[in-house]
């Protein structure tokens, strides 16, 4: 058995009881403190979990000496605030996507991570789990031609009050950086770098996108076509097009469970690729044999490929007409 490495959880709604859940899957990983900003939601969470340490305040939890690393559940907003504060701790940090509101931000989290000489991962799970493992293997090994093409799309409806943090522009609301993030994440985990996108969206009454459609072009060559809504109960899947065939990640394509190649010549078949628990345990694992071998970033999802996609992300915004709080700062 190795030396267990201790996480702190920051944040206790829904997400965070997912990681913490999914942590339950994770050898040699424990988990003795939570940060909350309230005592009642850190000890209704520590009670769930068995966690030890119930801090009612975030920086009580980045000063923590019984905590290595800390991941960040707290709304989009807070995310730039969070990371800094459990930087400068000196905490290695995991931080839920969409990593920051900006690519300004972003930079200034990267750059503290790096002086301070502290892992930072943006939680983009997805690119984890075995399926999209699985995925990129296929796509390497030239079963489906070169490809030239991905569509995508991550649709739910979203029957929440403007009060939510989906609606709520003081939170970071709106459907791209919310669910939009997975089809531009995983279009460039496919194609590449983007070296152009445009984009349309319907705006909500609170001032936040209720529908985006982008399309990209990639620096490798490729076109990638995403949609994401929370105003309708779409398929959720994934088409990555070559010029032999075809790969499809089914529905909840950001999960991998399970894909299908069809080939030009009308062969097609199917495979299943499961993960462990509900899947927040493999970038949890990564970031444990990150942690082990001295790294400061994973190679599966770089500081350069997040500054990269918050940088996209801003075009788009741009693009369509939605501003934050925190792009005035």
């Amino acid at each position: 058995m190795q030396q267990p490495i201790r996480w702190g959880i920051l944040g206790t709604g829904k997400i965070a009881r997912a990681f913490a859940a999914g942590l339950r899957d994770v050898p040699d990983a424990v988990l003795p403190a939570v940060a909350s900003r309230s005592s009642g939601s850190a000890d209704a969470f520590g009670r769930e979990f068995d966690i030890p340490h119930r801090h009612a305040s975030y920086q009580a939890l980045a000063d923590d000496p019984q905590v290595d690393v800390i991941y960040i559940a707290t709304p989009h907003s807070m995310h730039a605030e969070n990371a800094i504060m459990c930087l400068a701790a000196g905490k290695h940090v995991l931080c839920e996507k969409p990593f920051t509101m900006n690519r300004r931000e972003a930079e200034q989290v990267i750059a503290l991570a790096r002086r301070n000489k502290r892992f930072l991962l943006e939680a983009m799970w997805s690119r984890f789990l075995p399926g999209m493992a699985e995925a990129r293997r296929i796509v390497a090994s030239g079963e489906i031609g070169k490809v030239r093409q991905v569509q995508s799309d991550f649709s739910f409806v979203g029957a929440f009050g403007p009060e939510h943090r989906l609606y709520n522009p003081e939170l970071g609301g709106g459907a791209l950086l919310d669910i939009g993030i997975y089809p531009l994440s995983i279009s460039t985990f496919f194609l590449g770098p983007v070296d152009a996108v445009q984009s349309i969206a319907e705006i909500g009454t609170t001032g936040v996108d209720e529908q985006t459609a982008f399309s990209m072009r990639h620096r490798g060559g490729g076109l990638s076509s995403c949609v994401c809504s929370t105003r309708v109960a779409g398929p959720v899947e994934m088409t990555i097009s070559g010029e032999l065939g075809y790969l499809r990640l089914h529905t909840n394509f950001h999960l991998g469970a399970s894909l299908t190649i069809t080939l030009a010549n009308g062969s097609t078949r199917s495979q299943q690729c499961p993960f462990i628990g509900n899947g927040y345990a493999h970038e949890a694992i990564e970031v444990m044999r990150c942690l082990r071998a001295g790294l400061l970033e994973s190679p599966f999802m770089t500081h350069d490929e997040t500054l990269a996609q918050m940088a996209v992300l801003d075009t788009i915004r741009a693009q369509i007409g939605v501003n934050y709080p925190a792009d005035r700062a």
